[in-house]
């Protein structure tokens, strides 16, 4: 009998409508719309291009642009099942919540500790791509930080460490602890900044593409055309952000479907003509991994004024994501955490702030040490794997839900189902396939140590077990 209500705790759903109690604390405040939902999207997505660019390069030469392209048809697919689930479920739970609304508490919990890798990895990378572009950016003008405080090296023979993107990381959690309207609104302006330092850059550089430089198309073959669309696909991850913040969007029926939808075409038609100006103007193996816009530029054009608009763009764009993954990532704590899958402490939300403070410092605390000593390429591989499994998983179970729960509201529904769904998740699992062996270990690493959370912790005290043993 304990055997059997044991498996029927791991299968069964949580209700659709389950949200917090009142007894729970303060709620989160509801004060975002659609124009600050896209601009939370988009401040994750764009600054994804600054980190993302060099490093597909490398990897599928000048067909990384081909790789942007199949990485947001797979993005269009997960992101029209997002939408449907989003308008169904307006909390800020995100896969996680999705998932146990369909598929039961042990893929939740698998979902949700996938996102925790994906939001708060998302940090690290991109503030040693902010660290990248801050040091271009003043070498430009004869200012170079000492060797020890460069990068992240600490197996070299004089070990380094990267102290900038470790102190940014710290500003960032300070800010986002202090609330979401000043999140969003710095989000915003942050977004216009790099917008208009990209269209800055396409003035700049497209002159001067030439096709030599876009030949061979694809050097690495077909495997480096997959591996670069795998490792690019970081770039996209943005329009997920959206969903976390549910509960703070006003009107989330609506405002949260049309912020993906926005975030993800504005976005995507950004990164093609980029990628197509960066690598249009230089060689793809003369771009360094974190500041490739700046290689092309500075290989046509001297300005300095030129030069630091664009860096500024740079800063910008990997503030953005800094910005919206940490915010990401201590509201799927928060959710986790109110489902008594995780502690209760760590969805307690500050009186004053009315965020939840605590868990953010902490987690801040910690992605600062990451961003300071591990390095960029291998962190971007271990987010994605993380984040192609949860997707996957949602485009899967919007199909399970149409089936299961067929009368269920929709305000918003996804066009051509089951084609969509199942072409989603079938691309993610693909791009998973070409995926670096390391990486499929580190995730397996990781993958077991959530599972003995689970065990040890979120099964016992999960909030839905005590609903089920309940007489």
């Amino acid at each position: 009998m304990a055997f059997r209500n044991a498996l029927r705790q791991l299968v069964t759903r949580q209700p659709l409508g389950w949200t917090a109690p009142a007894s729970s604390g303060p709620p989160l405040r509801r004060v975002l719309g659609w124009p600050a939902l896209t601009g939370i999207g988009l401040g994750t997505m764009l600054g994804g291009i600054f980190t993302t660019i060099g490093a597909g390069a490398h990897a599928a030469g000048p067909a990384v642009i081909l790789a942007y392209v199949l990485s947001g048809l797979v993005s269009l697919c997960v992101a029209l099942c997002y939408a449907e689930f989003a308008s169904m479920v307006p909390v800020a739970g995100s896969a996680y919540t999705y998932a146990y609304a369909t598929m039961g508490e042990l893929v939740a919990w698998i979902i949700g500790w996938d996102l925790i890798l994906e939001y708060g990895l998302s940090l690290a990378p991109t503030a040693s791509s902010l660290s990248d572009y801050l040091a271009h950016m003043l070498a430009n003008v004869g200012i170079v930080f000492p060797a020890w405080a460069q990068t992240a090296n600490i197996q070299a023979v004089h070990p380094q460490v990267d102290l900038v993107a470790s102190v940014v990381t710290l500003a960032v959690t300070v800010l986002v602890a202090i609330g979401i309207r000043e999140s969003a609104g710095v989000n915003g302006a942050l977004v216009i900044v790099q917008i208009a330092s990209m269209l800055v850059f396409i003035g700049a550089v497209a002159p001067f593409v030439h096709l030599r430089n876009l030949q061979p198309f694809a050097p690495m073959g077909y495997h480096g055309v997959l591996a670069s669309t795998a490792l690019v696909f970081f770039a996209y991850i943005g329009f997920d952000t959206v969903t976390v913040a549910s509960e703070e969007a006003k009107q989330p029926e609506r405002n949260v479907p049309i912020g993906i939808i926005l975030a993800l075409t504005l976005g995507g038609i950004l990164y093609v003509a980029l990628t197509l100006c960066t690598v249009g103007v230089l060689r793809f193996d003369r771009l360094s991994e974190g500041a490739a816009m700046l290689d092309a530029l500075a290989s046509v054009n001297k300005s300095h004024g030129l030069y630091w608009i664009v860096a500024i763009g740079g800063l910008a764009g990997n503030a953005t994501v800094m910005l919206t993954s940490l915010l990401g990532q201590v509201r799927i704590f928060y959710v986790m955490a109110r489902d008594r899958m995780l502690p209760p402490g760590v969805a307690r939300i500050h009186r004053v702030f009315r965020t939840p403070a605590r868990m953010t410092l902490i987690t801040g605390a910690i992605v600062a040490v990451f961003a300071a000593v591990l390095p960029l390429t291998q962190l971007l591989l271990l987010v994605n794997i993380g984040t192609l499994a949860a997707f996957a998983i949602v485009c899967a179970g919007v199909l399970v839900l149409r089936i299961v729960n067929p009368a269920a509201p929709r305000p918003f529904r996804a066009p051509l189902l089951p084609f969509f769904s199942i072409a989603g998740a079938g691309s993610c699992l693909y791009l998973v396939s070409g995926l670096q062996v390391a990486t499929w270990w580190r995730y397996g690493i990781w993958f077991l140590v959530g599972l003995a959370v689970y065990a040890l912790y979120g099964f016992w005290n999960s909030r839905l077990r005590i609903t089920l043993i309940e007489p």
